[in-house]
């Protein structure tokens, strides 16, 4: 039998618009630059004596120098690395007065003459200098014309490389990944271990490469600051100076070795070093495990956090490590743009539902601690953790887009809370794969997250969240990625872990039957404050909020009472059956199947008639709804079934008439 092959993919090709020609008077100009560019490389490679190539490079004094500026641009990218990358990941992550300026000094070595800045490395570091003298008479430092202060003249030239990559890397990485991690339990420094650097190590590598070759050939500081002794800062750039005026030949055979290292750097990196977003996704890289162990995952590629001290919280209350067992009472006081209350009983799960901008995620990322829009006195059983930074509250978030860690497998994923608690590697794993089993995922425990479709992903991110066994769970829409199918086995599923959940449990959602199945209370939310707070079935019956009410499939028409109707806030009148004081705000609550549809102006009961025009049609079960838009009305939507659809001829810009009886009409006083 023959097997036939897949045809391995090819990379992305940028294609030009068929007829598409490159401007004349743009490709000129780029040409004579790309020549003005690539002329000296030429004159180095037509002068070089490539039969005494050898020689030139293995003499005495070009091995000191090579010997030497390898020590030098290897100790230069350490001391960059211990400083720099601090100073990348403050530069990215937090706010502060003078960070503009902070970013041009970093800036300012690039673009300053080497000798200038040999001068001014004189001027602060030299034995005349403002440091110099304490550095000496302290601790015996002297770092003009000494092998240290080459490296230090090396560092302060190349150091800016790695700043600059690392930080655009960094602000190319979705904080929801730290808060994340955060959420799980991890202090900001295994954050910045274990989630920050190895999704940035391309970036990071980059930059630190150039960083080192920026190193090996400088010059200008080098000779200002630490002068030219062989053996002690005589480097291979001061040699080929040297060599010019004494062996022209071999100062062009050294600076040919030296081309080659830097092309060879720059080939490696292939632009990488502009930090092109660390928000790989997909492409992640893959060092080993948060716990040390490497990961065996058969993925071939895999607000800020506020930034606290790896002490964080000392002398605040301490929120004892999340436990299975337990009863954690929820007490909010939520200010800032959220402006409401929340009191919930343990095994409480409550439904956030509102419009976009209502401020649902807002209200999470407040009781997490991560957003500067609304601040949460919030307490968890009989722990106040308001001043508690978000990895010590016990609270576990499952943020939209589920932000799975992309170098870790999804086992773990789940186990990175319980490993950010202290389990053992062992413990952690096997109730990650616990987890991992009851939602339907065990299977696919070792896949990286761009190996897991985004319904198998969302799940993963529910099972992390679920094993970390928090006081209070805060989920931001955790099944909209899911199919049908697979939702009501994942709904049926945290259905049964909420039963005997200790603590309370936040759900945003816009699903009605996710609100009605798994929420013992539904909060409607619409400008930050809480417009409804009832059980579901309270919810269903009478929706206060305009959103929720066609959410659950309704016709919802705001309005004030006007005689013996409403006058609509969109515009027309209402007749109703049960009068209302004059003045009255209410809501006219009209299910779809009560909107009759009709080709002519109807006679008869209805008091309500409206002429119109369908706009749109959709399936809804085994019934149609159709959308109908009207000058005399708001939008109002019928519910019919095909064969009347059918036999009415109904399609997009078919002229209607709609009408509702007044008896049909449901009010909520506002």
């Amino acid at each position: 039998m023959t097997r036939l092959r897949t045809p391995a993919a090819r990379p992305a090709v940028r294609l030009r618009a068929p007829g598409a020609r490159t401007p004349v008077a743009l490709a000129v100009p780029a040409l004579l630059a790309f020549a003005f560019l690539l002329m000296p490389l030429i004159g180095i490679l037509s002068r070089t004596s490539w039969g005494d190539i050898g020689t030139h490079l293995t003499t005495p004094g070009v091995l000191e120098a090579l010997r030497l500026s390898l020590l030098v641009s290897f100790w230069a990218l350490g001391l960059s690395l211990l400083l720099g990358v601090p100073l990348a990941w403050l530069l990215a992550r937090v706010e502060f007065p003078g960070k503009a300026l902070v970013r041009s000094l970093v800036l300012l070595p690039m673009v300053l003459p080497p000798t200038v800045g040999g001068v001014a490395l004189l001027l602060g570091f030299g034995r005349r200098g403002l440091l110099g003298p304490w550095l000496e008479n302290t601790f015996g430092i002297v770092l003009p014309f000494h092998t240290s202060g080459a490296v230090v003249a090396a560092t302060f030239v190349a150091m800016p490389f790695l700043v600059i990559s690392l930080e655009g890397t960094l602000a190319g990485l979705r904080l929801s990944y730290e808060e994340t991690a955060a959420s799980l339990g991890a202090s900001p420094v295994r954050v910045f271990c274990t989630v920050t650097l190895p999704m940035v190590a391309p970036g990071l590598a980059a930059g630190a490469a150039l960083t080192w070759a920026r190193a090996l050939g400088e010059f200008g500081a080098t000779i200002t600051f630490a002068g030219n002794l062989p053996g002690t800062t005589q480097t291979l750039p001061l040699q080929v100076y040297l060599l010019l005026q004494d062996s022209p030949e071999a100062a062009t055979s050294v600076s040919l070795l030296l081309l080659v290292i830097a092309m060879a750097v720059l080939v490696c990196l292939r632009g990488r070093w502009i930090g092109a977003g660390a928000d790989r996704g997909s492409r992640a890289v893959r060092p080993a495990d948060t716990d040390g162990e490497t990961d065996t995952g058969t993925g071939s590629e895999a607000g800020p956090v506020p930034a606290q001290p790896a002490g964080a919280g000392a002398g605040q209350p301490d929120a004892p490590s999340p436990a299975a067992d337990g009863h954690w009472p929820l007490h909010a006081e939520v200010t800032g743009f959220n402006q409401l209350t929340l009191n919930a009983e343990p095994g409480t799960t409550i439904a956030v539902v509102g419009p976009n901008g209502a401020g649902k995620t807002t209200l999470l990322r407040a009781l997490l601690g991560l957003t500067p829009r609304a601040h949460a006195a919030l307490r968890l059983g009989d722990t106040d953790v308001t001043a508690l930074p978000p990895h010590r509250r016990g609270v576990a978030w499952v943020p939209q887009d589920g932000a799975l860690f992309p170098h870790l497998s999804a086992l773990t994923n789940t186990a990175y809370g319980l490993r950010a608690h202290g389990v053992p590697r062992t413990e952690a794993r096997r109730a990650a794969q616990q987890w991992l089993d009851r939602l339907g995922v065990g299977h696919l425990a070792h896949r990286r997250p761009d190996r897991l479709s985004g319904g198998q992903a969302q799940r993963v991110a529910l099972a992390r969240a679920l094993a970390a066994r928090p006081r209070l769970l805060l989920l931001d829409e955790p099944l909209a990625a899911l199919d049908q199918t697979t939702r009501a086995h994942v709904r049926h599923t945290l259905r049964g872990h909420l039963a005997g959940f200790g603590g309370v449990c936040l759900i945003v959602t816009h699903d009605p039957v996710e609100a009605v199945s798994l929420a013992d209370r539904v909060l409607v939310l619409e400008d930050g404050r809480a417009l409804q707070d009832a059980p579901p079935a309270e919810v269903t019956r009478g929706p206060r909020s305009p959103w929720v009410a066609r959410m659950l499939g309704r016709n919802a028409w705001p309005g004030t009472a006007d005689g013996d109707g409403l006058a609509l806030s969109g515009g027309g009148r209402l007749v109703i059956a049960d009068q209302l004081p004059d003045g009255a705000r209410a809501l006219a609550i009209i299910a779809p199947e009560a909107v009759s549809v009709h080709l002519d102006r109807p006679s008869g009961s209805p008091r309500n008639v409206w002429p119109g025009t369908v706009r749109e049609i959709t399936a809804a079960g085994s019934r149609l709804r159709v959308l109908v838009t009207s000058p005399e009305a708001p939008d109002l939507v019928a519910e019919i079934t095909p064969s009347a659809a059918l036999e009415l001829g109904l399609a997009d810009g078919v002229a209607v008439w709609t009408s509702v009886k007044a008896t049909e009409v449901s009010l909520v006083t506002l």
